[in-house]
């Protein structure tokens, strides 16, 4: 069987629901990020370089502009859904983030947003607002930069916020109607396959409307890019990045959406694993992993079952 029919894609996902082809349109919104800024750290997470999966040059377009870009270039489909992607998309006031988000809206041929961000910067206004378009008939997802369910990890790579907060802020999301996908990494320093499941384990548990699973990257200007040239750092090989997200897919509820099982990434800002540079190649090992051993939810172990931590006392 190939791969649709072996994971639950948001492709058939929306050909499902819609009859027809929508794609994501990336877009640049311009934004910065509070990791990047001063506001909570400075150099980002240890791991990016928006440049790896971001147009740079798209944010001095308007969103229309972008728009028409995009779906030039893809040619397959008559409906879109604008994908505010690169850096932290709610990280500016709300009004300009409403601003932007119905320039992008009032495109014929738009359904939805998804909007790419951080936990810890997704405030109260920014969920009215979006939950204000799923009152109005769009398709939304929140889409949470949570990479690990570690706190340690989290704290190594600089993340800047911790599990619990993104708990919170996707409890709260689905509770208005918003969809959530959790984006994921894999192969991330010091981590084993044990933590890369339980990761999954504790966003489950939550509750998750979709997964997007990456390969680590090691790519230029990042921090990870200094210690892996100093022989500090290895990337995930393709086999055991296969191994470890075949055995989550598997793990994961039939419900659940995957937006990606694989990513994939540019020389020369790519520096490793130079196996991300096939966006196919991953993705055929996992569908004939899958097909050997099982498809999503056939691994799945017990209920899910997410226990805030006790609020600190004053």
């Amino acid at each position: 069987m190939q791969l649709h029919e072996l994971v639950n894609t948001i492709g058939q996902d929306l050909q499902r629901r819609y009859k027809e082809k929508v794609h994501k349109l990336t877009l640049h919104g311009g934004f910065s990020c509070p990791n990047r800024d001063g506001t909570i750290g400075r150099g980002g997470c240890t791991f990016c370089n928006v440049a790896s999966f971001a147009d740079e040059q798209a944010q001095v377009k308007s969103i229309q502009a972008q728009l028409t870009d995009r779906a030039g270039e893809i040619r397959r489909a008559n409906k879109y859904l604008a994908y505010f992607q690169a850096y932290t998309s709610t990280y500016a006031e709300v009004q300009v983030l409403k601003s932007m988000y119905e320039e992008a809206l009032k495109a014929a041929d738009i359904v939805g947003l998804c909007v790419g961000t951080r936990p810890d910067c997704v405030p109260d206004a920014v969920l009215e607002l979006l939950s204000n378009y799923v009152e109005q008939g769009y398709e939304i997802w929140l889409e949470l930069g949570l990479q690990t369910a570690n706190n340690d990890t989290l704290k190594r790579i600089n993340r800047g916020h911790d599990f619990e907060c993104y708990a919170r802020i996707t409890q709260r999301a689905r509770a208005l109607g918003i969809k959530v996908c959790t984006h994921l990494i894999v192969g991330l320093p010091r981590e084993t396959r044990d933590d890369n499941l339980e990761t999954l384990r504790q966003v489950l548990a939550v509750g998750t409307d979709g997964i997007k699973l990456h390969g680590l990257h090691i790519v230029e200007g990042s921090t990870m890019a200094k210690a892996w040239r100093a022989g500090k750092l290895q990337a995930p090989e393709l086999d055991e990045y296969v191994a470890i997200a075949s055995e989550m897919i598997r793990m994961t509820p039939p419900e659940v959406v995957y937006h990606r099982v694989s990513s994939a990434a540019r020389r020369p800002t790519l520096l490793a694993p130079l196996w991300c540079e096939n966006r196919w190649l991953a993705m055929t090992e996992i569908g004939r992993s899958l097909n050997a051993l099982g498809e999503q939810g056939s691994l799945i172990e017990r209920p899910f079952v997410y226990t805030a931590p006790p609020l600190a006392t004053p």
